[in-house]
């Protein structure tokens, strides 16, 4: 609001009546109206030494009005908006001078800008905007090879923007392996998404905890196990080195047993204690641990430890030992009702404990809901306790009794709970543990709970009849989570799916990515009402570069998205779609290998486009090494 204000104040005192913002909608965009003010592919004769009072009139409509951004005050975030205004006056209003702005046309025709650079202010003025835009991009397409070469030749140029160059370059596909590791001197952000082996292993041996410490924080970490193992030996501080392998044993990695004897032996003993896949033979020296973080530890592990290490444990001196230790005990012993009331804090108990069979008897008839919502999940309760709850006058706590393993499928369906299909639903662990298993899959697929059934539709694979089962469920969700997970998800299913989704964050790629997913027989859904059915007609094999084209111009944007990532789209076109209203066409065609040499290049010098032009495959390799030894200077110089 505090922006809006200011940048309305400015407006005020440049002469003009702000009537408000507005969306770009289908209108040429003030994002697109900065590159061509600073001369990226802006059509011939469209700079001027000054903006005289006719232009301004053929800007303003009979009102007077016309839209405009000004330069650091934008409104709307990346893909700003316009401010549409009102001028009375007879002469040019007071915007010229910094900060520097862009000026549209009500109908799209007139474009007038000043932005101020290195050799003094650029003035733009262009009428027939469309159409000119129409030409400026069929001429830069029609760059020859030589004028390539000369591009490239002079990148970087003098207005470079270093800092953003480091930013995006480890995203660019056509970098090689030894400038992405040249990279990790520079900047290590591109490490969430690298799935490089050779760039991998040199992350994890670099000397910078910062970089070591990218790839196995990321939400989707792509090392090997043996990558995890180098990781956790080369790793200097003990704390971290304990994290380290908690994340790798986590992740499923074997640890090596001298690894586990390191970790052990050092000053992160306690969190060592705790790695899941600590060898049995180290537990009775942890048992009898001068530290109680090391005993209590060592209470996991209770059916592995021996008869007289439990004793000990269950009348140790510390406290939260003998809590845990009594935790331990009593997953198998009940436990009594002088025990519970003594716990300092029962609700573990009541989550994981067996209890005597009075004092479970009352604690699912008591009053707080709270004590029998955490009964409800406990894997000890008995059948007569569940079958209480299953009837809990509250819904909370019959949902959770209707996801309990223990439950035929009958006695599931006679539990009266509601489900709310919106809410993001997570795969049931005891569920996923059963994968494997075709009967149990066979059995679940056809549960009463969705939740169920969404978690068996999450396994890799299932027998075909379970396929067929879930591909045909009631609950969508299900049927896109076999689209995500299930490598079996049938052809048809697929497409249905696409109909309504197009990834998410944990499957960007899914549906379509699907090896399942049709390609031949796409280019019928060219002509479709539907954009989401118009984009797929590009992946047909029979589609053609003049389909490209026309889906190029077609009315939805992520239509034309599609058509700017594809790699027979024209180089006019490319250059076309940087002006797109839609910034994730226009990103999407700053990435396109198709775009000419001379605008790619602008983009590079640009500073809102730096980054995003960077990551073109398009760019030379030498290019690319030249703009990483720049940015290294400039981070560098920072440091």
């Amino acid at each position: 609001m505090q922006h809006r204000q200011e940048l309305h104040e400015l407006l005020t005192c440049a002469g003009l009546t702000v009537v408000g913002d507005m969306r770009p909608g289908s209108l040429f965009p003030p994002e697109a109206g900065w590159p061509i003010a600073r001369g990226i592919a802006a059509p011939d004769g469209a700079v001027r030494e000054a903006l005289d009072a006719a232009w301004w009139r053929r800007l303003a409509d009979a009102d007077g009005e016309f839209l405009v951004a000004v330069l650091g005050h934008r409104i709307g975030g990346n893909d700003s908006w316009w401010t549409r205004v009102r001028y009375a006056g007879s002469g040019v209003p007071g915007l010229t001078g910094d900060p520097g702005f862009v000026a549209l046309s009500l109908d799209g025709q007139v474009l007038l800008a000043e932005v101020p650079g290195a050799d003094g202010p650029r003035v733009t003025a262009l009428d027939r905007l469309p159409e000119r835009l129409e030409e400026a991009a069929g001429a830069a397409g029609r760059e020859t090879e030589a004028e390539r070469a000369e591009v490239w030749a002079a990148v970087p140029g003098p207005h470079a923007w270093p800092l953003h160059w480091a930013e995006g370059i480890g995203s660019n596909p056509a970098a090689p392996d030894e400038l992405l590791i040249r990279l990790l001197d520079v900047a290590e952000g591109f490490l969430h998404g690298c799935d490089r082996p050779t760039v991998l292993d040199a992350a994890v041996a670099h000397p910078d905890p910062r970089v070591r410490s990218t790839p196995a924080d990321t939400f989707r970490p792509k090392l090997t196990s043996d990558q995890w193992v180098r990781l956790v030996r080369a790793e200097p501080s003990p704390s971290r080195r304990a994290l380290w392998a908690d994340h790798a044993c986590n992740r499923g990695v074997e640890l090596p047993g001298d690894l586990y004897d390191d970790l052990l032996a050092g000053p992160s003993r306690a969190q060592a204690a705790e790695l899941p896949g600590l060898p049995a033979h180290h537990l009775p020296g942890l048992a009898a641990d001068a530290d109680p973080r090391v005993r209590a530890a060592a209470c996991a592990r209770w059916e592995d430890l021996a008869a007289p290490l439990r004793e000990r444990l269950l009348v140790d001196t510390d406290d939260a030992v003998r809590t845990a230790a009594l935790l331990a005990h009593h997953t198998g012993a009940p436990m009594p009702r002088e025990v519970f009331a003594a716990l300092p804090a029962p609700r573990r108990a009541l989550e994981l404990c067996r209890l005597s069979r009075g004092l479970e008897a009352d604690l699912v008839r008591d009053g707080d809901a709270e004590v029998r919502r955490a009964l409800a999940a406990n894997p000890r309760l008995s059948a007569p306790s569940v079958a209480v709850l299953a009837e809990d006058p509250h819904d909370d706590v019959r949902s959770a009794v209707a996801l309990r393993p223990d439950l035929s499928e009958e006695q599931r369906a006679a539990v009266r709970c509601d489900f709310d299909p919106t809410l993001m639903s997570r795969t049931l662990p005891w569920v996923e543990d059963l994968h494997g298993d075709a009967d149990a899959m066979r059995r679940l697929s056809v549960s009463s709970h969705p939740l169920i059934r969404r978690s068996v539709a999450r396994a890799r694979h299932l027998p075909p009849d379970v396929v067929e089962r879930l591909a045909r469920d009631e609950d969508r969700t299900v049927r896109l989570f076999l689209a995500e997970s299930c490598d079996d998800a049938p052809a048809e299913m697929l497409l249905e799916v696409w109909r309504w989704w197009d990834g998410s964050f944990t499957h960007p790629d899914r549906p379509r990515s699907h090896p399942h997913f049709p390609r031949a027989g796409l280019l019928r859904y060219a002509g479709d009402p539907s954009g989401r059915m118009r984009r797929l007609a590009l992946d047909d094999p029979e589609s053609t570069p003049a389909d490209v084209a026309r889906l190029a111009r077609d009315p939805e944007a992520e239509v034309r998205r599609r058509a700017a990532e594809d790699p027979r789209l024209s180089p006019a076109d490319a250059v076309r779609l940087l002006n797109d209203p839609a910034a994730d066409v226009r990103g999407t065609a700053m990435r396109n290998l198709r775009l000419p040499a001379r605008v790619l290049a602008g983009l590079l010098h640009d500073r809102d486009t730096a980054c995003a032009a960077v990551t073109n495959p398009a760019i030379p390799v030498p290019v690319l090494h030249r703009l990483l030894a720049a940015a290294a200077e400039a981070v560098a110089a920072r440091r």
